[in-house]
């Protein structure tokens, strides 16, 4: 990355963490931080930008995200809104009969299956669609729904029932082997690159299902370097890492200025949507309690092998069963790292994640879809889920993000949704887990608080003061979802201009 010289020209800075300057003022900006604070800094010649007045915060961070998926969403057929299996078919049934490709696989995203009445079945869409390969992914990416010919063209056994967690994930990395079914996606990542600079965005974690750290390293030399990320490794790809010698904060191979090694990113449970998020008690009206995917011992192990040469861990735990025996295995390791979404939790585990130092990366967008979910198959946890507030006020470091395409890549969602927990008419859901702005904004930051000398020049540049005064938790939340963002800088470098 080539660090511009530059001075930005009354800007007013939004506290985030510390307190701010008063009224507007300057920014110098040299080799990538903020060297010179100050009102009507002297010319010294060097780029200027006067942004009239508008309010500066350090850059966003979606602290999980799965980009190649992500970027997918762009072609894949949108079955989001189905209430039903019979509601899926229609819509895939309608796309086959208008498509002019014959042979391209159908690939789907977005219907989620727990609140159904009945099941999905292979039957269905092999009825619904019987000459063509039909890959179908679940709202929450824990689940696919395959008709038969996809199957056989991906060499997996014939079933009648959709594939879920470690025998899905399996499948992912073969869906590329199905015609048409994955497009090169440089083109797409543009795209997606260019929305997320677009709303603030100057750094994300990857957990992508295949090789992050490879896609950066053929990425970022194709100029596709225009925000920071940390790319991890699942348990797969363990061994290769630890041989390449790579340790969480070092620069990936082609990853330029802004990719670095992320976390080992290991899945211990499953998820809300598709009953396989593993719960203390089972849930309503099933008799199951969930699936680990991982057994305690293994993931000591892993953890230990990670911590031992020099990783991060990021650990997906969605129920409180789940949640526990994760914790138990940060105790046990000393590894350094996060529980991933800490959906549902035993408020006892908030505290020990305090004491531990684990950090909560949580997602509050997916509140908007699980909320009635919850209130279905885990009757009486509203207070138990999304427990923001608890984890803040037992000191628990909270990073935000989407889990996109779970949700999507958009942190001014996930900190609308942390503030005012309702998507609707509805008054918030466990209104007393809700956050302040403030605080989710110090959620969105990666750790960065109000720019002082010596600072990233990872900033915004905003069109309204995102903490606005407001005199309920909706109005404050719509302030947050509606904002403009202006300008967005990634080591000083202007990657988004609306000025």
């Amino acid at each position: 990355m080539q660090y511009e010289p530059l001075t930005i020209r009354a800007a007013r800075i939004v506290p985030v963490g510390r307190p701010a300057p008063s009224g507007p003022i300057d920014l110098r900006i040299r080799d990538g931080h903020v060297s010179e604070i100050g009102p009507a800094l002297a010319d010294d010649g060097s780029r200027e930008i006067d942004v009239a007045g508008r309010w500066l915060i350090p850059g966003l961070w979606d602290h999980h995200v799965h980009m190649t998926q992500w970027a997918h969403t762009l072609s894949r057929l949108d079955v989001s809104g189905s209430s039903s299996p019979g509601d899926v078919l229609r819509i895939v049934r309608s796309h086959d009969r208008a498509s002019t490709d014959r042979h391209s696989t159908i690939v789907g995203f977005g219907y989620r299956s727990a609140g159904w009445a009945s099941a999905p079945t292979v039957r269905d869409l092999d009825e619904a669609v019987p000459d063509r390969p039909v890959v179908l992914i679940s709202g929450d990416a824990h689940n696919g729904w395959l008709n038969s010919t996809a199957l056989r063209l991906l060499d997996l056994p014939l079933r009648d029932t959709p594939i879920s967690e470690n025998a899905w994930f399996d499948v992912f990395p073969l869906l590329a082997a199905l015609p048409g079914a994955e497009p090169d996606p440089v083109h797409a990542y543009r795209t997606v690159l260019q929305d997320a600079a677009g709303k603030g965005v100057v750094g994300i974690t990857d957990m992508e299902f295949e090789s992050s750290v490879a896609t950066w390293g053929r990425m970022v030399p194709l100029g596709l370097d225009t925000l920071r990320v940390r790319a991890s490794t699942y348990l797969y790809g363990l061994e290769a890492t630890i041989a390449a010698g790579l340790r969480t904060g070092d620069p990936l191979p082609g990853g330029g200025a802004v990719a670095t090694m992320g976390p080992l990113k290991i899945i211990a449970d499953g998820s809300l949507g598709t009953m396989t998020a593993l719960c203390c008690a089972p849930y309503a009206g099933h008799d199951t309690r969930g699936t680990c995917n991982v057994s305690p011992e293994e993931l000591l192990e892993a953890l230990r092998s990670a911590r031992a040469h020099g990783l991060d861990a990021a650990v997906h735990a969605i129920g409180d069963a789940a949640a526990t025996m994760v914790l138990d295995a940060f105790r046990d390791s000393g590894i350094r790292g996060s529980i991933e979404h800490a959906q549902l939790l035993d408020p006892a585990d908030i505290t020990r994640m305090a004491t531990l130092g684990v950090r909560a990366s949580v997602q509050p967008a997916q509140l908007y879809d699980d909320r009635d979910l919850s209130e279905q198959l885990w009757p009486g946890c509203a207070d138990r889920s999304f427990m923001l507030r608890s984890m803040v006020d037992a000191g628990v470091q909270l990073a935000l993000g989407s889990d996109a395409p779970v949700a999507p890549l958009d942190p001014w969602l996930a900190m609308a949704a942390a503030v005012h927990r309702s998507a609707d008419s509805r008054g918030p859901w466990g209104a007393a887990q809700a956050i302040t702005p403030a605080e989710a904004l110090c959620a969105s930051t990666d750790g960065q608080q109000t720019p002082t000398v010596g600072s990233r020049a990872d900033l915004v540049l905003l069109d309204a003061d995102p903490l606005a005064v407001a005199h309920d938790s909706a109005t404050a939340a719509h302030t947050l979802r509606t904002m403009g963002v202006a300008a967005t800088l990634v080591g000083g470098r202007v990657v988004h201009d609306a000025l």
